[in-house]
Protein backbone atom coordinates (compact mmCIF):
# COMPACT_ATOMS: atom_id res chain seq x y z
CA UNK A 1 0.00 0.00 0.00
CA UNK A 2 1.24 3.49 -0.88
CA UNK A 3 2.55 5.71 1.47
CA UNK A 4 1.62 8.80 -0.43
CA UNK A 5 -1.59 10.85 0.28
CA UNK A 6 -1.00 10.23 3.67
CA UNK A 7 -0.15 12.31 6.65
CA UNK A 8 2.07 10.33 9.66
CA UNK A 9 2.51 12.37 12.91
CA UNK A 10 5.58 10.65 14.95
CA UNK A 11 6.81 11.83 18.31
CA UNK A 12 10.68 11.50 20.28
CA UNK A 13 9.54 9.95 23.40
CA UNK A 14 12.93 11.08 25.09
CA UNK A 15 13.16 14.36 23.27
CA UNK A 16 9.76 16.31 23.80
CA UNK A 17 9.89 16.84 19.89
CA UNK A 18 6.85 16.18 17.90
CA UNK A 19 7.26 15.22 13.67
CA UNK A 20 4.87 15.16 10.98
CA UNK A 21 5.55 13.81 7.54
CA UNK A 22 3.43 14.08 4.40
CA UNK A 23 3.51 12.99 0.69
CA UNK A 24 1.14 13.57 -1.86
CA UNK A 25 0.50 12.83 -5.50
CA UNK A 26 -2.94 11.82 -5.81
CA UNK A 27 -4.61 14.89 -3.94
CA UNK A 28 -1.68 16.95 -5.47
CA UNK A 29 -2.20 16.34 -9.15
CA UNK A 30 -6.00 17.55 -8.98
CA UNK A 31 -4.66 20.61 -7.57
CA UNK A 32 -1.85 21.63 -10.16
CA UNK A 33 -3.44 19.86 -13.40
CA UNK A 34 -6.73 21.53 -12.72
CA UNK A 35 -5.12 24.62 -15.19
CA UNK A 36 -2.08 25.04 -17.11
CA UNK A 37 0.03 25.81 -14.79
CA UNK A 38 4.38 26.42 -15.50
CA UNK A 39 6.36 24.12 -13.65
CA UNK A 40 7.69 26.70 -11.56
CA UNK A 41 3.30 27.23 -10.51
CA UNK A 42 3.34 23.54 -9.62
CA UNK A 43 6.50 23.81 -7.60
CA UNK A 44 4.71 26.48 -5.17
CA UNK A 45 1.67 25.06 -5.01
CA UNK A 46 3.16 21.91 -4.43
CA UNK A 47 4.96 23.00 -1.45
CA UNK A 48 2.21 24.58 0.01
CA UNK A 49 -0.05 22.32 -0.60
CA UNK A 50 2.76 19.92 1.67
CA UNK A 51 2.90 22.74 4.07
CA UNK A 52 -0.86 23.07 4.35
CA UNK A 53 -1.66 19.77 5.39
CA UNK A 54 1.19 20.26 8.07
CA UNK A 55 -0.50 22.74 9.39
CA UNK A 56 -3.50 21.31 9.31
CA UNK A 57 -2.47 18.60 11.74
CA UNK A 58 -1.31 20.80 13.93
CA UNK A 59 -5.59 22.34 14.91
CA UNK A 60 -6.88 20.74 17.70
CA UNK A 61 -9.95 21.49 17.01
CA UNK A 62 -12.40 20.93 13.88
CA UNK A 63 -11.94 23.63 11.34
CA UNK A 64 -10.20 25.15 8.54
CA UNK A 65 -6.59 26.82 7.84
CA UNK A 66 -5.16 28.24 4.68
CA UNK A 67 -2.22 29.93 3.32
CA UNK A 68 -2.59 32.50 0.85
CA UNK A 69 0.01 34.38 -0.85
CA UNK A 70 -0.56 38.11 -2.01
CA UNK A 71 2.83 39.36 -4.03
CA UNK A 72 3.22 42.11 -6.66
CA UNK A 73 5.85 40.02 -8.45
CA UNK A 74 5.69 37.31 -11.26
CA UNK A 75 2.89 35.36 -8.90
CA UNK A 76 0.32 37.92 -7.29
CA UNK A 77 -1.85 35.36 -5.47
CA UNK A 78 -1.60 31.72 -4.44
CA UNK A 79 -4.05 29.79 -1.68
CA UNK A 80 -4.17 26.56 -0.34
CA UNK A 81 -6.94 25.31 1.88
CA UNK A 82 -7.22 22.32 3.81
CA UNK A 83 -9.43 20.79 6.45
CA UNK A 84 -9.01 19.21 10.16
CA UNK A 85 -10.13 15.94 7.41
CA UNK A 86 -7.44 16.33 5.13
CA UNK A 87 -8.85 17.55 2.31
CA UNK A 88 -7.07 20.26 0.38
CA UNK A 89 -8.35 22.46 -2.97
CA UNK A 90 -5.98 25.25 -4.25
CA UNK A 91 -5.49 28.15 -7.10
CA UNK A 92 -2.56 29.63 -7.93
CA UNK A 93 -2.73 33.31 -10.38
CA UNK A 94 0.54 34.89 -12.86
CA UNK A 95 1.33 36.93 -15.09
CA UNK A 96 0.64 35.14 -18.44
CA UNK A 97 2.13 37.36 -20.55
CA UNK A 98 5.38 36.39 -19.30
CA UNK A 99 7.08 33.98 -21.91
CA UNK A 100 9.08 32.27 -18.92
CA UNK A 101 8.93 32.17 -15.11
CA UNK A 102 11.98 33.39 -12.64
CA UNK A 103 12.67 29.66 -11.35
CA UNK A 104 13.56 30.86 -7.40
CA UNK A 105 11.31 31.48 -4.87
CA UNK A 106 12.20 35.11 -3.71
CA UNK A 107 12.38 36.07 -8.06
CA UNK A 108 8.50 34.89 -8.24
CA UNK A 109 7.13 36.85 -5.31
CA UNK A 110 7.89 40.59 -4.72
CA UNK A 111 7.15 42.52 -1.85
CA UNK A 112 5.09 39.61 -0.72
CA UNK A 113 3.07 38.60 2.11
CA UNK A 114 1.95 34.63 3.83
CA UNK A 115 -1.49 35.37 5.38
CA UNK A 116 -2.44 31.96 7.56
CA UNK A 117 -5.74 31.64 8.42
CA UNK A 118 -7.40 29.46 11.14
CA UNK A 119 -11.05 29.36 11.09
CA UNK A 120 -12.68 27.01 13.61
CA UNK A 121 -15.92 25.40 13.37
CA UNK A 122 -16.97 27.05 16.55
CA UNK A 123 -15.37 30.12 17.66
CA UNK A 124 -13.69 33.01 16.49
CA UNK A 125 -10.86 33.05 12.88
CA UNK A 126 -7.17 33.66 13.70
CA UNK A 127 -5.35 35.48 11.17
CA UNK A 128 -1.53 35.65 10.85
CA UNK A 129 0.82 37.83 8.59
CA UNK A 130 4.42 37.05 7.78
CA UNK A 131 6.56 38.55 5.32
CA UNK A 132 7.70 36.47 2.49
CA UNK A 133 11.38 37.56 2.74
CA UNK A 134 13.25 34.59 3.39
CA UNK A 135 14.99 32.37 0.17
CA UNK A 136 12.24 29.66 0.57
CA UNK A 137 8.60 29.09 1.88
CA UNK A 138 9.79 26.66 4.27
CA UNK A 139 11.79 28.99 6.07
CA UNK A 140 9.27 31.77 6.25
CA UNK A 141 6.65 29.58 7.64
CA UNK A 142 9.53 28.90 10.13
CA UNK A 143 9.82 32.39 10.77
CA UNK A 144 5.71 32.59 11.51
CA UNK A 145 5.96 30.29 13.87
CA UNK A 146 8.68 31.80 15.65
CA UNK A 147 6.92 35.15 15.69
CA UNK A 148 3.22 33.73 16.45
CA UNK A 149 3.79 30.84 19.18
CA UNK A 150 7.74 31.70 20.06
CA UNK A 151 7.94 27.49 19.17
CA UNK A 152 11.06 26.23 17.51
CA UNK A 153 10.16 24.72 14.58
CA UNK A 154 11.75 23.15 11.27
CA UNK A 155 9.82 22.66 8.26
CA UNK A 156 10.89 20.82 4.95
CA UNK A 157 9.62 20.59 1.69
CA UNK A 158 10.49 19.15 -1.47
CA UNK A 159 8.43 18.33 -4.70
CA UNK A 160 9.62 15.86 -7.63
CA UNK A 161 7.98 17.21 -11.08
CA UNK A 162 10.20 14.58 -13.39
CA UNK A 163 7.22 12.96 -14.32
CA UNK A 164 4.71 15.55 -15.87
CA UNK A 165 1.80 13.66 -15.31
CA UNK A 166 2.20 12.33 -11.61
CA UNK A 167 3.70 15.62 -9.51
CA UNK A 168 4.81 14.98 -6.04
CA UNK A 169 5.24 17.05 -2.81
CA UNK A 170 5.96 16.31 0.69
CA UNK A 171 7.06 17.91 3.81
CA UNK A 172 8.61 16.96 7.62
CA UNK A 173 7.94 19.45 10.41
CA UNK A 174 9.45 19.46 13.32
CA UNK A 175 8.50 21.08 16.59
CA UNK A 176 9.70 21.40 20.47
CA UNK A 177 7.06 20.36 22.74
CA UNK A 178 7.47 22.44 25.47
CA UNK A 179 6.90 20.81 29.09
CA UNK A 180 5.53 23.58 30.69
CA UNK A 181 3.68 26.99 29.49
CA UNK A 182 7.53 29.09 29.79
CA UNK A 183 10.12 29.50 27.14
CA UNK A 184 11.43 26.26 26.08
CA UNK A 185 14.74 25.31 27.99
CA UNK A 186 18.05 24.47 27.08
CA UNK A 187 18.27 20.78 26.93
CA UNK A 188 15.30 20.86 24.58
CA UNK A 189 16.95 23.69 22.52
CA UNK A 190 19.82 21.16 22.16
CA UNK A 191 17.66 18.03 21.42
CA UNK A 192 15.92 19.77 18.57
CA UNK A 193 18.68 21.15 17.32
CA UNK A 194 20.47 17.64 16.76
CA UNK A 195 17.21 15.74 15.37
CA UNK A 196 16.88 19.21 12.89
CA UNK A 197 20.52 18.56 12.35
CA UNK A 198 19.67 14.41 11.41
CA UNK A 199 16.57 15.63 9.42
CA UNK A 200 18.84 17.76 6.89
CA UNK A 201 20.41 14.84 5.56
CA UNK A 202 17.40 13.48 3.57
CA UNK A 203 17.83 13.44 0.37
CA UNK A 204 15.27 13.74 -2.24
CA UNK A 205 15.23 10.26 -3.50
CA UNK A 206 14.73 8.79 -0.17
CA UNK A 207 11.90 10.93 0.59
CA UNK A 208 10.02 9.77 -2.33
CA UNK A 209 10.99 6.65 -2.68
CA UNK A 210 11.68 4.64 0.47
CA UNK A 211 8.95 4.16 3.03
CA UNK A 212 7.83 6.09 5.75
CA UNK A 213 9.47 3.39 8.23
CA UNK A 214 12.44 3.57 6.40
CA UNK A 215 12.99 7.20 6.07
CA UNK A 216 12.32 7.27 10.17
CA UNK A 217 15.01 4.55 10.51
CA UNK A 218 17.71 5.81 7.85
CA UNK A 219 17.69 9.97 9.63
CA UNK A 220 16.74 8.67 13.39
CA UNK A 221 17.53 5.05 14.54
CA UNK A 222 19.68 6.19 17.08
CA UNK A 223 16.41 8.12 18.59
CA UNK A 224 13.25 6.48 19.99
CA UNK A 225 10.66 7.48 17.89
CA UNK A 226 6.92 6.15 18.01
CA UNK A 227 5.11 6.52 15.17
CA UNK A 228 1.19 6.90 14.69
CA UNK A 229 -1.17 5.92 12.45
CA UNK A 230 -1.97 7.32 9.50
CA UNK A 231 -4.33 10.20 8.19
CA UNK A 232 -5.46 10.23 4.06
CA UNK A 233 -4.82 13.57 2.74
CA UNK A 234 -7.48 14.06 -0.45
CA UNK A 235 -8.67 16.84 -2.41
CA UNK A 236 -11.86 18.05 -2.61
CA UNK A 237 -13.74 20.87 -3.19
CA UNK A 238 -16.36 22.52 -0.49
CA UNK A 239 -18.23 24.64 -3.93
CA UNK A 240 -21.70 23.91 -4.35
CA UNK A 241 -25.02 25.30 -5.98
CA UNK A 242 -26.37 25.85 -3.21
CA UNK A 243 -22.93 28.11 -1.92
CA UNK A 244 -23.29 29.91 -5.41
CA UNK A 245 -26.76 30.74 -4.64
CA UNK A 246 -26.15 31.93 -1.43
CA UNK A 247 -23.65 34.18 -2.97
CA UNK A 248 -26.37 35.57 -5.74
CA UNK A 249 -29.15 36.65 -2.87
CA UNK A 250 -26.95 39.88 -2.35
CA UNK A 251 -27.33 40.73 -5.73
CA UNK A 252 -30.31 42.69 -6.91
CA UNK A 253 -32.38 40.53 -8.71
CA UNK A 254 -33.47 43.03 -11.59
CA UNK A 255 -29.21 42.80 -12.19
CA UNK A 256 -29.01 38.99 -12.54
CA UNK A 257 -32.66 39.19 -14.48
CA UNK A 258 -30.82 41.32 -17.04
CA UNK A 259 -28.04 39.27 -17.10
CA UNK A 260 -29.79 36.10 -17.83
CA UNK A 261 -31.77 38.49 -20.74
CA UNK A 262 -28.70 39.07 -22.06
CA UNK A 263 -26.72 36.28 -21.63
CA UNK A 264 -29.41 33.05 -21.32
CA UNK A 265 -28.14 32.41 -17.63
CA UNK A 266 -25.75 32.87 -15.05
CA UNK A 267 -22.74 31.31 -15.02
CA UNK A 268 -20.31 31.21 -11.87
CA UNK A 269 -17.07 29.41 -12.19
CA UNK A 270 -15.45 27.14 -8.64
CA UNK A 271 -11.94 28.89 -9.11
CA UNK A 272 -10.60 25.49 -7.68
CA UNK A 273 -12.34 23.05 -9.02
CA UNK A 274 -13.47 25.17 -12.02
CA UNK A 275 -17.08 23.37 -12.14
CA UNK A 276 -19.88 25.74 -13.43
CA UNK A 277 -22.89 26.21 -12.28
CA UNK A 278 -25.93 27.97 -14.15
CA UNK A 279 -28.96 29.77 -12.72
CA UNK A 280 -32.19 30.87 -15.10
CA UNK A 281 -35.02 33.07 -14.53
CA UNK A 282 -36.86 30.38 -12.44
CA UNK A 283 -33.44 29.58 -9.54
CA UNK A 284 -33.24 33.91 -9.45
CA UNK A 285 -37.15 33.99 -8.32
CA UNK A 286 -36.79 31.00 -6.17
CA UNK A 287 -33.50 32.71 -4.36
CA UNK A 288 -35.35 35.74 -3.74
CA UNK A 289 -37.84 34.37 -2.57
CA UNK A 290 -35.62 32.89 0.21
CA UNK A 291 -35.01 29.27 -1.52
CA UNK A 292 -31.42 28.91 -1.78
CA UNK A 293 -31.42 25.30 -0.81
CA UNK A 294 -32.07 23.42 -3.76
CA UNK A 295 -32.17 25.88 -7.37
CA UNK A 296 -34.10 23.99 -10.07
CA UNK A 297 -31.50 23.86 -13.31
CA UNK A 298 -28.57 21.34 -13.14
CA UNK A 299 -25.14 22.41 -13.51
Amino acid sequence: MSDFDKLHRFMFNQANVRGELVRLDESLNQIVHSYEYPVQIQTLLGEMAAATSLLTATLKFKGEISLQIQSKGPVSYAVLNATHEQTLRGVARWDETLSELPESFSDLLSQAVLVITITPDEGERYQGVVALDKPSLAQCIEEYFGQSEQLATRVHLMTDLDDPKNAKASGILLQVLPTDSSATDVSQANEFAHISTLTETLTKEEMFTLSVEEILHRLYHQEEVELFPAKAVSFACTCSKERSAEALRHVDKSELLAIIEEEGAIKMNCQYCHTEYRFDSIDVEAIHNGNVSAPSSNQ
